[in-house]
């Protein structure tokens, strides 16, 4: 039985360098990979590409990379919650791609998949086709978007084995499944590490087959973006 195991989030970055593109899954501060985040800011590397639904927030997630600067790039789709991911933005120190949600799902999807390039309507008229083809299918108008892949992808989950199977529990399954398809090297992070064979098979979310490395994660905030109680 093939062992994916490290012993730790360091070692299973080691290889990462300045100018590697990364996935980051999670939405949010749900599910994202928080370990391998202190693992990066540890390291040093500079010059990163993050793929992410969001930029976290100022002092957490992706947030504290950008606090160190060592993000040039930011593909997402949502960054509302970051003052100084805005900041960066609007001097020109951090280079953006801004993308509709289910786009970028799909794009990640399609990374994974093999495809690519779709068509979709989203974005059609807007700043989001500037540059890129459409087509018309049935009367209506499409825009091209291409498939999205990484050197990395961090990812979260809530048990793993030996062998990389993953399961999510609840929300976490988000975006973490499909870009755990579309890195050239994907490396999980999970709460519960356990001897192979010991997961569900029909409660496996990602295939060991897509995971080249997983170690045990230690100390989850699992934050909260923004906390409502009643008074």
């Amino acid at each position: 039985m093939i062992n994916k195991v490290v012993s730790n989030a360091d070692e299973a970055l080691q290889d990462i360098q300045d100018g590697a593109v990364l996935m980051l899954g999670g939405f949010g501060l749900c599910g994202i990979p928080e370990n391998s985040i202190a693992a990066l800011l540890r390291k040093g590397v500079k010059g990163l590409t993050c793929i992410s639904n969001n930029a976290g927030v100022d002092d957490f997630g992706i947030g504290l990379m950008l606090q160190t600067r060592q993000v040039k790039k930011m593909i997402s789709s949502y960054v509302g919650e970051n003052a100084e991911f805005e900041r960066q933005l609007l001097s020109g120190e951090l280079e953006v791609e801004l993308i509709p949600q289910g786009t970028l799902a799909e794009r990640i999807r399609a990374g994974g998949a093999g495809i690519p390039a779709f068509f979709t309507p989203a974005g059609v008229g807007t700043e989001v086709a500037r540059g890129k083809e459409t087509r018309e299918f049935g009367g209506k108008t499409y825009l091209m978007e291409s498939w999205l892949r990484a050197d990395f992808a961090l990812v979260k989950a809530w048990k793993g084995d030996t062998a990389g199977n993953l399961i999510y529990k609840g929300t976490a399954r988000n975006f973490n499944p499909m870009m755990a398809a579309a890195g050239k090297i994907t490396i999980a992070e999970v709460e519960e590490l356990v001897p192979a064979g010991e997961l569900d098979p029909n409660m496996i979310h990602t295939p060991g087959i897509y995971v080249q490395r997983i170690y045990q994660g230690q100390q989850y905030e699992k934050r909260i973006e923004q906390r409502t109680v009643r008074s």
